[in-house]
């Protein structure tokens, strides 16, 4: 049987402020057609008669990552996306071990020179989380690991789950404690106190749609309708495309926005003047304006954008899809600046316990091409500290600290050489 064409998968992998992974395909046979009245949960409680659990997780380069086991194996080291409508393997070695029943597949337009890349469908599969479990859930499986999550966050990253876990529970977000609770749906009671703000949601195609007042200049409010996706590690990205009145700031700069496989997401980084979130105002946010002539800009539902992890890590959150509801109470990130990479290098995470740093790209007219950094030289110290003393998003965070603050770093380039390079970060936007 000829594979089927999969509509192209829509995504900002990539760095820094930029949001990993959106499936948006509209294949019917993966999930109930929308408006049916009662979809069955696919995950429960292991004891019917709990109510709540409570689960950690790694809050790494701004993401949520969770542990599961599936088919009795693992743990397994998922994103938490409320950007995904299905749930997907991107590591293909999975399929063998769990010993994985292959359903139809399905071909991924736009992976550039290496041609199509296939996923195929498989069905019954068991994931457990401490007092959760789903009996049989469906997921993707990505034939090659082109998403390379792993080297971008730091740590091994097996797949991606998002609408299954979001639609099961209401699930309450602790970015700062690095925990999660879930709440049986029917017996949760929203959160109580002035602080907490609401926010209404609607959910289509399975995923999570806000619509707030954004100021974009002095003049200009418009209300944008946005996905909610906690698989985003920017704050706010704007699709010009999606409405006349979106126009580029005056003030930006050209970057790379990330990579996905339909190729590299251009674009711009700029500001907006604020945000509303119910009671709260959010101002200056850092915004990635991709190309209008993106592949990533196709959409089963007309939006003009999405809001991340770094503008939603300043709140606590409970997600609630069965009332239409998201909460927010502010947290103590509420009151840090939006910032960029001050440095000007993305770093791909390799070796033993992905501590080995080595420089993927380098931002023009930034500190590290002034430097004389270039692809393939690997981070060796910082400030006389050994950079297997740090995590990635260790690195990162350094890298947004301070405008003007002075590092020390030391490379060492592909033939051995050590390349000192005192870097004085550099906000440019």
């Amino acid at each position: 049987m000829p594979a089927r064409w999969f509509p192209a998968l829509r995504l900002f992998p990539g760095l820094r402020s930029v949001a990993w992974l959106l499936i948006w395909a509209g294949v019917g046979s993966l999930w109930p057609a929308a408006g049916r009245a009662q979809e069955a949960r696919p995950l429960q409680f292991e004891n019917p008669k709990k109510r709540r659990a409570i689960l950690p997780f790694e809050f790494q380069r701004n993401l949520i990552i969770v542990q599961a086991s599936l088919n009795g194996q693992g743990p397994f080291n998922f994103l938490l996306d409320t950007g995904v409508g299905t749930s997907l393997i991107t590591d293909p070695s999975l399929a063998g071990l769990l010993k994985l029943r292959r359903g139809e597949t399905y071909r991924v337009a736009g992976v550039g020179e290496e041609g199509p890349l296939e996923a195929f469908h498989t069905d019954s599969v068991r994931l457990t989380m401490p007092g959760i479990v789903g009996p049989a859930l469906s997921f993707l499986v990505l034939s090659a690991d082109v998403l390379n999550l792993s080297g971008y966050v730091g740590m091994p990253v097996h797949g991606i789950l998002g609408y299954d876990v979001f639609h099961s529970f209401a699930v309450r977000i602790d970015p700062q404690a690095a925990a999660l609770e879930l709440h049986a749906p029917h017996t949760y009671r929203p959160p109580r106190g002035r602080r907490w703000a609401l926010v209404p949601l609607s959910i289509e195609s399975r995923k999570p749609y806000i619509q707030v007042p954004v100021s974009l200049t002095d003049s200009l409010v418009l209300p944008l309708k946005l996905v909610v996706d906690t698989g985003a590690g920017h704050a706010l990205s704007i699709e010009t495309g999606s409405d006349a009145r979106l126009q580029l700031p005056p003030s930006r700069i050209r970057a790379q926005l990330g990579q996905g496989l339909s190729g590299t997401i251009n674009g711009y980084l700029g500001r907006v003047r604020s945000m509303q979130l119910g009671r709260y105002r959010l101002n200056s946010l850092l915004t990635s304006f991709p190309d209008a002539d993106n592949g990533a800009q196709r959409a089963e539902v007309p939006r003009n954008g999405n809001v991340g992890l770094e503008l939603l890590k300043r709140f606590d959150m409970v997600v609630d899809y069965p009332r239409n509801r998201l909460w927010l109470k502010p947290n103590g990130l509420y009151h840090d600046p939006f910032e960029h990479d001050m440095c000007g290098l993305e770093l791909l995470a390799t070796g033993y316990n992905y501590r080995r740093y080595i420089v993927l790209k380098i931002e023009p007219n930034s500190p590290a091409a002034s430097a004389g950094l270039t692809p393939g030289d690997e981070l060796v110290s910082i400030n006389l500290l050994p950079v297997s003393s740090f995590s990635l998003t260790d690195i990162s965070r350094i890298f947004h600290s301070e405008d003007g603050r002075v590092l020390l770093l030391l490379f060492q380039r592909p033939d051995g050489e050590l390349y000192p390079a005192r870097i004085r970060l550099k906000r440019q936007i």
